[in-house]
């Protein structure tokens, strides 16, 4: 079993939601670094289930997909770009 799926196993209880820790776990984040994504708005999207925070596992894959990168830079160019619209 490669690392991702073991750390997929570990995280998932018979769910495809994850609370916080264990959706941080998943990304191989701090709880805490996801918590400060969340409320800046710059992480995976997310659902409340009452006073509860969980993240879908599917979503989590999404998100994580779209922050490849090919350069340090990218990220600087892409926001320097979408300044200017």
């Amino acid at each position: 079993m490669d690392d991702r799926s073991a750390r997929a196993a570990a995280a998932r209880t018979g769910s495809p939601y994850l609370n916080t820790p264990q959706a941080a776990y998943y990304l191989g984040f701090s709880q805490r670094t996801l918590e400060r994504m969340r409320t800046l708005g710059i992480g995976p999207a997310f659902r409340k289930h009452g006073h509860q925070v969980r993240y879908l596992i599917d979503e989590l894959d999404r998100w994580s997909v779209k922050q490849e990168r090919h350069s340090t830079s990218e990220y600087a160019e892409l926001t320097a770009a979408t300044a200017h619209s």
